[in-house]
């Protein structure tokens, strides 16, 4: 079954499936980082995003636990976080590439994107790689155990309060084209990634002993980054702006009623006949 909330079952017992499947999919995915880091890494952070977005969405009904388990999950990513970083650190260089092919032309980013893969190398090649994914196992595994301690009010309502990763999980309840706006969260979170990225190899360059080379080696990629800076900031914003127009609490109402009126229909139905 898939990431998705059915509004005719009770929540509890739909939550606990999805934790179960969502975190055992990141076990599996941190297995095949093993012999294949760049995949696995990500994928299963996408799984632990997702984990941590529906606690977050029935934290109100089960507050105790859900802070616990979050809580959990971050440190998990956090263990994941360097190795995963330094791919996508090679992923920004190719990206400016290819958005300002004039001004990288002849070679000019070449430099420190050889750099980046030597790091990424020496990262996933040495004994820590091996010593988080282990660590991250465990705790997954550890998580998987909890699960039946969740406890929610089995009302579809009691858990209407976020929305940016749960697109899928409340599908079946959205008062709007679903697949639309699934689409746009997908494009917001992957903008809000890209300028992530852009920090995070900003940061590299103002580091202490200049890791990624030299300022006159790395003055256009200062520039690019700038520029990607500037225009992934104003697509975020206006996304986001389209996207989260409603007040949560107006939002939660919405999505309330129409579970109401959906649950009711098949009962209208059989009266009917």
């Amino acid at each position: 079954m898939s990431f998705r909330i059915d509004p005719r079952l009770p929540l509890t017992g739909e939550v606990r499936r999805i934790l179960a499947d969502e975190i055992g999919r990141a076990i599996s995915h941190l297995e095949t980082a093993r012999e294949k880091p760049e995949q696995g890494l990500h994928k299963c952070r996408k799984r632990l995003k997702s984990v941590r977005a529906l606690l977050r969405l029935v934290r109100s009904g089960d507050e105790p636990f859900c802070q616990t388990e979050n809580e959990c999950y971050k440190q998990v990513s956090a263990l994941l976080a360097g190795p995963r970083e330094a791919t996508a650190l090679i992923e920004t260089v190719d990206r400016l590439a290819d958005a300002f092919p004039e001004q990288s032309a002849g070679g000019g980013l070449e430099p420190m994107r050889e750099r980046l893969v030597l790091h990424q190398h020496e990262i996933h090649a040495g004994p820590g790689l091996d010593a988080a994914i282990n660590a991250a196992i465990a705790a997954c595994r550890e998580g998987l155990e909890r699960i039946d301690r969740l406890a929610l009010p089995d009302q579809p309502e009691q858990a209407a309060k976020q929305r940016q990763m749960h697109g899928m999980g409340l599908g079946r309840l959205w008062p709007t084209p679903i697949k639309a706006r699934r689409k746009a969260v997908d494009r917001l979170g992957e903008q809000l990634g890209e300028l992530h990225d852009v920090f995070v190899i900003r940061a590299l360059l103002d580091a202490k002993g200049e890791p990624l080379g030299p300022a006159d080696e790395t003055k256009l990629l200062r520039k690019l980054l700038k520029r990607s800076e500037k225009s992934l900031t104003k697509a975020c914003l206006a996304d986001a702006a389209e996207l989260f127009g409603d007040s949560p609490k107006r939002s939660a109402k919405r999505l309330a009623r129409k579970a109401r009126d959906d649950l009711a229909a098949p009962q209208e139905e059989a009266k009917a006949a």
